[in-house]
């Protein structure tokens, strides 16, 4: 039988001080949680302007058509890099919760599962990190894009008599 297993009582006392212990992965979840939402708003923004350049495209012609066909090329760039954000977003609170199952498994059985929090942990701040640079990343892809064109900003209105 494995240690720990033949006596399956906990005492509140040891419970709270694992409660303790999860609180900061819990913490750090939520937060994980809000970066999703931010994320997730702006795949949503891209997809809609993606969706509203479609009608347009199958419209146009010459200059018009390649801006735009380009414009749908950098949205579907910014797709695939904020699904990357969102993914490892993901990872890292799966990693996380991870974390806390262990913490309250070893106290739970006896075992001693030190490292492996300790590396989940590393390997969750390790994805968070990654998925925050490439958010910021897929903001600077949405910056660059956005392009005014000269023959807007130089139009000058017409006189109307």
């Amino acid at each position: 039988m494995l240690p720990g297993l033949t006596d399956l009582t906990t005492s509140n006392a040891e419970v709270a001080q694992v409660i303790q212990s999860a609180v900061a992965p819990v913490f750090l979840l939520a937060g994980i949680g809000a970066f999703l939402n931010v994320c997730v708003g702006r795949l949503a923004r891209i997809v809609d302007r993606a969706r509203a350049l479609e009608p347009r495209l199958l419209a146009s012609r010459g200059k018009e058509h390649d801006r735009i066909i380009a414009e749908l090329h950098i949205l579907d760039r910014r797709i695939r890099v904020v699904n990357t954000a969102v993914f490892l977003s993901v990872s890292a609170a799966v990693l996380i919760c991870l974390v806390v199952i262990l913490l309250f498994g070893s106290q739970l059985t006896g075992l001693h599962f030190g490292k492996a929090v300790a590396l989940l942990f590393i390997a969750a701040m390790i994805s968070t990190g990654l998925g925050f640079a490439t958010f910021l990343y897929e903001t600077q892809l949405g910056t660059r894009a956005v392009r005014v064109r000269a023959h807007i900003l130089e139009h000058q209105p017409e006189d109307a008599d």
